[in-house]
């Protein structure tokens, strides 16, 4: 791991922002009822973005790359402050004529619990990525999420084709044969995604279908249940932390984080999924989405006391 005289790894983040509010409430209401909250929060959304903060907060160089709203877009231009404010690299976004962010209302339970709707401008989807040498120079990993194939799969090409591992976030629902399921070292999936995909209801079952589409390191992650992954072509679980949820919105963006961050790093596999459980864990005890992503010294902390 990372000592104070040596470089941080950079882990590129490629793929979807969103701009989140956020409402707190006891019990989501009845359909067409009402319900008031005393705390809410605008923050940073999106797989990449969650990912980009939780990086650059575990003590990684964080880097990110997704197309945003034009320069007149408010959110879009609050979400990059915030970005540049948790001190990640932001000079390769791609700004979209015309175009909005997208936006998210999140209702957040007292049991960690969440209910999400989100607008999206389809303008946006229809950008590409920047230089990709530019890019991709210093990167020592590359996590993409899978919300804008099309715009994240020249760079994962790219990076193979550079040596960079690249970890695919398969978060949307998808197909089998998906192309992008090719270029990946790494994919871990959600288990949504992995039921919907493959429409097995184990995710075990669902794990074992897909490494016969792909050669990369497959693993999924469920939730307060054991992370899931194939090694020497065996099906293995990985127990997760025993914590008290308050809030689970971007654990699972935080858990990728902390497992590509690991990987970039040098860790082996299995470590690295324990690093991402760790923080994932440590997020899902704190109300604010990406702001509630650990330190890395809350990490390794328990780590050493589990």
């Amino acid at each position: 791991m990372p000592s104070s005289s040596r470089k941080p790894a950079t882990v590129l983040c490629a793929g979807i922002a969103v701009q989140d509010l956020l409402f707190k409430v006891d019990k989501f209401p009845p359909p067409g009822g009402k319900t008031m909250t005393h705390d809410f929060m605008t923050v940073c959304g999106g797989c990449a973005v969650n990912a980009a903060i939780a990086v650059a907060r575990l003590g990684g160089g964080a880097r990110y790359t997704g197309p945003l709203g034009d320069a007149e877009d408010n959110p879009s231009n609050q979400l990059i402050a915030a970005m540049q404010k948790e001190g990640i690299d932001t000079a390769h976004i791609v700004r979209v004529a015309g175009a909005a962010i997208p936006v998210s209302g999140i209702m957040i339970d007292a049991t960690g619990e969440r209910i999400i709707v989100t607008y999206r401008d389809r303008s946006i989807e229809a950008a590409s990525p920047p230089d990709l040498d530019r890019l991709l120079a210093g990167v020592t990993l590359l996590l993409a999420d899978n919300r804008f194939p099309d715009f994240v799969r020249p760079i994962c090409e790219a990076a193979r084709r550079q040596g960079i591992p690249v970890v695919l976030d398969a978060d949307r629902p998808t197909s089998e044969d998906d192309p992008l399921f090719g270029f990946p070292s790494h994919v871990v999936f959600s288990s949504e995604c992995l039921r919907a995909t493959t429409g097995e209801s184990d995710l075990g079952a669902g794990l074992m279908r897909m490494a016969a589409r792909t050669k990369a390191f497959l693993a999924v992650s469920d939730g307060p249940n054991p992370v899931r992954y194939i090694a020497d072509g065996e099906l293995r679980s990985l127990p997760v932390f025993r914590v008290e949820a308050i809030d689970t919105l971007a654990a699972g963006d935080v858990f990728h984080a902390g497992f590509a961050l690991a990987l970039a790093e040098g860790r082996d596999e299995i470590a690295a999924l324990r690093f991402g459980a760790a923080a994932a864990g440590l997020k899902c005890t704190r109300f604010g989405g990406s702001m509630g992503a650990p330190l890395r010294a809350d990490v390794e902390g328990l780590l050493k006391r589990a």
